[in-house]
């Protein structure tokens, strides 16, 4: 299991349990309504709108035997993670998508466990240091439609 794997990379032991604890509930498949390219779409559209930076969406099938799609992206600082996690909960709720699994809710890597989707949102500087897409170097980057027109309310 790629997780089990990447485990091994990271120093902090906090770090390695969390992955660890994912890779034991990617077993699971979350029922989703739509296609998957439409929730990518809508996951990085939330993003987007909570000012999210650096949006990454990997297909990973083959690649890994937990998740067929991740998305990777940054805050600035913990609560804008945990604001950003909070938005794609929102915006995904109508597609009748709710998360398996959250980790690290209020800290600075987010991971929201959606299925067929993770999603991984990181403090810059965490995601300098772990180096997410360079652990799946042979997944596809995937094309996002993003509308930075939208007039954002709130």
């Amino acid at each position: 299991m790629v997780f089990i794997l990447t485990c091994e990379t990271f120093q902090r032991e906090d770090l390695k349990n969390q992955l660890t604890t994912f890779s034991s509930l990617g077993a699971k498949k979350n029922k989703m309504n739509g296609s998957n390219e439409r929730i990518l779409n809508v996951i990085a559209q939330a993003i987007f709108d909570k000012k999210g930076s650096n949006i990454v969406a990997l297909d990973v099938r083959g690649v890994s035997t937990l998740t067929d799609y991740m998305v990777i992206a940054e805050g600035t600082v913990d609560r804008h993670v945990s604001s950003i996690a909070s938005a794609i909960l929102e915006a995904v709720k109508p597609l009748g998508i709710t998360p398996l699994h959250i980790e690290g809710k209020d800290g600075d890597w987010v991971i929201i466990d959606l299925g067929d989707i993770f999603i991984h949102l990181l403090v810059p500087e965490l995601r300098e240091k772990y180096a997410l897409e360079s652990l799946f170097s042979e997944a596809q980057i995937v094309d996002l439609v993003i509308d930075a027109s939208r007039k954002i309310s709130g």
